[in-house]
């Protein structure tokens, strides 16, 4: 009975793990770029349903434990880009075209390849400079909110220091805890807890489609994508990376006028799903997995509880949490975007770019923190930086130990690749 209920328990800890330690950057990136309270909580819905939805059909289908999540370093990504010309309809018009490039990168290999020829330091360097304005949350929440701020940072420092895999949702409890006590009773009576789906036409501009949609597929698929790839090889399967880009890249298409950004290939829930602790026997651990995506797509229909929550609480502290929720993928960023002592200069000017949060012609800084990198790399070295290596590179989900054994066969007529596997670990959190 405890075999067969292992990998059960393991994907209900998957779940909640992936819910509670982010969940607040989807909500904080959804409200940057012009959502309500009820799109937002509309758009976390709908992510938790179409990543349930993603590892439901994956783990059935390929029988591998291919675990899936919303996009973190996306929902970053929103709230470093803030409002977008044209709205929140746009916005959604950027979530859609997204999902067409996730799905045109499973149907057309030499995109997937593309992106993965980014140089690694460039790479890294963006994602840091995204990343960075949410990690600096906390020390402002310190200093504007101290009462409310200091329970949660010291929750999450003695977690992570004990039990790092339950730090951000540690924290997390704790906030709830502050925002319960200094919150008057009346303060839920005019918000909808129940979930809500709130469909929204999407709209299009050139701007939006170059500063949001191009920079969340990039970041989605570089960040998350294939470091959860490597994480799979590194546990001896042979995912089908295809099938998974179309699946992950089709329900970001169906999500998108519901207010969902993007969801994927998670690392650090397939760490949890795909790892001994799942199961003994690796044929058993695809359960965990499905579980797990059941688990989040239930987990979402606390969507709208969740945002009349959030939307109690100073901005700061929500800004807060989801910051220390980030600080560990910031650390893995800045070490990638540091690794290559002949790219540092243009790794430092793609983080500068970035993170100083610029428009021009209404495109955001992470695209331009890309094309000053490139120009840096074209003009200061004799010959471009190699392909970046598909590894857990800058990912805001790095895996927990694993052990490294040979290649599973891939299932017959899958799209199964090899992607070389690099030594894990460091700090749980993500989804």
């Amino acid at each position: 009975m405890a075999g067969r209920s292992q990998p059960v328990l393991a994907g209900v800890v998957t779940a909640l793990v992936g819910f509670a330690s982010s969940f607040t950057v989807v909500l904080a990136g959804l409200r940057a770029v012009g959502a309500s309270d009820a799109q937002a909580a509309s758009g976390l819905l709908a992510v938790c349903v179409a990543a349930g939805v993603s590892a439901v059909w994956l783990g059935l289908r390929h029988r591998i434990p291919m675990s899936i999540a919303w996009s973190t370093p996306g929902a970053a990504l929103l709230v470093a880009t803030g409002a977008v010309p044209g709205g929140w309809p746009v916005a959604v018009g950027a979530f859609l075209v997204s999902g067409v490039l996730i799905v045109a990168a499973g149907l057309f290999p030499v995109l997937g390849r593309a992106v993965a020829a980014i140089p690694r330091p460039i790479a890294g360097a963006m994602l840091a400079g995204v990343l960075l304005p949410l990690c600096t949350a906390p020390v402002r929440a310190l200093v504007e909110v101290p009462r409310l701020a200091v329970p949660v940072v010291l929750a999450w420092l003695l977690l992570h220091r004990f039990a790092r895999r339950w730090a951000v949702p540690g924290a997390l409890v704790v906030a709830v805890a502050a925002i319960a006590l200094t919150t008057p009773v009346t303060g839920l009576g005019g918000a909808r807890l129940l979930p809500a789906v709130e469909l929204t036409a999407p709209a299009w501009n050139v701007s939006a489609l170059i500063g949001l949609a191009l920079p969340l597929f990039l970041v989605t698929m570089a960040a998350q994508n294939v470091p959860g790839m490597a994480v799979l090889v590194g546990y001896g399967y042979r995912p089908p990376f295809g099938a998974a880009l179309r699946a992950t890249g089709l329900t970001t298409v169906v999500a998108a006028p519901a207010g969902g950004h993007a969801v994927n290939l998670a690392a650090i829930t397939a760490a949890l799903a795909a790892g001994p602790d799942a199961h003994p026997d690796p044929d058993r651990r695809w359960i965990a997995s499905v579980t797990a995506g059941i688990g989040l797509a239930l987990l979402g229909l606390g969507a709208g509880a969740a945002t009349a929550l959030v939307a109690l609480a100073p901005p700061v502290l929500i800004e807060a949490v989801a910051g220390l929720a980030l600080l560990g993928a910031l650390a893995t960023a800045l070490t990638s975007a540091l690794a290559e002592p002949a790219a540092r200069e243009a790794a430092v000017v793609t983080f500068v770019v970035t993170a100083s949060g610029v428009t021009l012609v209404g495109v955001g800084g992470a695209f331009w923190g890309l094309v000053a990198g490139a120009v840096m790399l074209l003009l200061f070295r004799h010959r471009p930086a190699g392909p970046a290596v598909p590894g857990p590179g800058p990912t805001t989900e790095p895996a927990a130990a694993t052990t490294t054994a040979p290649p599973r066969p891939a299932s017959p007529g899958s799209d199964s690749v090899a992607v070389a596997s690099a030594p894990s670990g460091g700090r749980p959190g993500g989804n």
